[in-house]
């Protein structure tokens, strides 16, 4: 384990008891405690880097009093815009930001333009009570205009400042405002959302000692086998997303232990969204029995181990990966890209991905493989595996994860290994096997397709055996 992993972990597990603190907290205790927490970890860790993220706050809070009903394309392309001069800082003759600013800003980003979208639906819905006269609920909208400090207190909160999970200011501002937390449940919740994480942490050491990443970048490596080379990138995934597992649990135990995220389960939260539904709130009756109401933590949940590693398809990969910023991806990439076919919609929205991730290749080169995977998932679903039968489907859901698998395995490669020439060493190595494999699969099941067209495509039966995962 690497020192930035280990601190990493420290500030993830310290989170977590100080998390009850803030939980007992009134609103000033936690939204002057918790950014104060949160800028002490900035400045520990950024130092005079922390300009990037107070320069970042200070143009977003400028945009949305300039502009409020048109804030939210602007704070993108302005956050979007420090993004790549912060990647090429150096160039300008400034200090490279240490591997914690990045962390910080890559978030912070995600926060700002979320921020931007809740102004601006805010001064959409006031336009409207003026216009009708009439006042009407809206579901996640803010109840008023953050000022600066509301939005400095947002974006340095401690909870997932490092490490995510990705958050709307709503879900913050529910938080502060929260009638009784204490009443919400933490301990039950946090101890079965971490039962899992000591083994996933051993996991994670044992096979990445035995699977070390920079042996791929050695010569020796390329003089074994085919069969070694092919096999050598199921534990680096491995690795990959047990270290994650780790990071992300942990971090939605400290939010849980705050109570931080908790809806009513009638809310029906999303991950990274928040409540879709009305719900009542948290209240405590004159006689001091706490009502009934069933609270969960949908909306800090940002891993599904079991759905990760058991899914069938790839896009259904990715809905359990990184699940909170899956949402923001979806909800302000995808749905204003500006093609309308799904697989270009998901190239774009991939494309954004690795842009926000950074300017390394390898995240270019890994995050546009992921369409060429969706479209030939899509030509065999609709040419050949729907029109399989019951017991052929079952086998075909097996073969398909396995694939998917694989395609996973390939394209976190280029995620770890970053670099153009690394990343086409290796994958020139074992042929290009997934290029060339979904590029098959794409024809194979244009052309399974077609022939059924010209014959007449005869009524398949549903209701496969769900073994491993099936989602439609």
């Amino acid at each position: 384990m690497s020192p930035e992993e280990m601190t990493y972990l420290t500030v993830l597990l310290i989170s977590i008891p100080i998390g009850f603190l803030f939980k007992k907290g009134g609103l000033r205790t936690k939204k002057f405690g918790g950014a104060v927490a949160g800028l002490t970890l900035v400045l520990a860790t950024c130092q005079i880097h922390t300009l990037h993220s107070l320069v970042t706050i200070l143009g977003t809070w400028l945009i949305i009093n300039l502009s409020p009903r048109s804030c939210h394309y602007l704070t993108l392309g302005w956050t979007f815009s420090y993004l790549l001069f912060f990647r090429t800082v150096a160039s300008f003759g400034f200090p490279d930001p240490t591997p914690y600013t990045n962390a910080i800003q890559l978030l912070l980003t995600l926060k700002m333009v979320s921020l931007a979208n809740e102004v601006q639906e805010f001064s959409q819905a006031k336009k409207q009570e003026v216009a009708s006269f009439t006042k009407s609920p809206v579901i996640g909208v803010i109840p008023k205009m953050p000022g600066l400090v509301e939005i400095l207190c947002y974006s340095y909160c401690y909870v997932g400042l490092m490490t995510g999970p990705f958050y709307r200011y709503r879900t913050h501002y529910d938080w502060l405002n929260q009638p009784d937390s204490s009443a919400i449940p933490s301990w039950q919740p946090l101890l079965s959302r971490s039962k899992m994480i000591p083994i996933f942490g051993v996991a994670f050491l044992a096979v990445s000692h035995f699977f070390p990443l920079d042996y791929v970048r050695s010569d020796a490596f390329y003089e074994r086998g085919l069969p070694f080379r092919l096999f050598y990138m199921m534990p680096i995934f491995f690795v990959f997303r047990m270290r994650f597992y780790v990071a992300w649990l942990c971090a939605e135990c400290a939010c849980i232990a705050a109570a931080f995220g908790a809806y009513p389960i009638a809310a029906k939260s999303r991950s990274g969204g928040g409540p879709t539904m009305e719900y009542e709130p948290l209240s405590r009756p004159a006689d001091g029995e706490v009502s009934s109401i069933t609270y969960d933590y949908e909306t800090i949940k940002n891993i599904d181990p079991h759905g990760t590693d058991f899914c069938v398809k790839v896009k259904d990969g990715m809905r359990y990966w990184n699940m909170t910023v899956q949402w923001w991806l979806a909800q302000y990439i995808y749905k204003s890209a500006p093609v309308r076919s799904y697989v270009m919609r998901s190239a774009w929205t991939m494309l954004i991905s690795a842009y926000w991730h950074g300017i390394h290749p390898g995240y270019y080169l890994s995050f546009l493989t992921i369409p060429l995977c969706l479209a030939a998932e899509g030509s065999m679903e609709s040419g050949f595996l729907k029109h399989l039968s019951p017991a052929g489907r079952f086998l075909g859901d097996w073969v398909q994860w396995f694939l998917k698998m694989r395609a996973y395995d390939y394209m976190c490669m280029g995620f770890v290994l970053l670099t153009f020439e690394d990343t086409v060493r290796y994958w020139s190595a074992i042929y290009y096997c997934i290029h060339v494999g979904a590029v098959a699969f794409f024809l194979l099941g244009k052309l399974l397709g077609g022939r059924r067209d010209q014959g007449g495509s005869p009524k398949g039966k549903d209701g496969a055996v769900q073994n491993p995962q099936r989602r439609e």
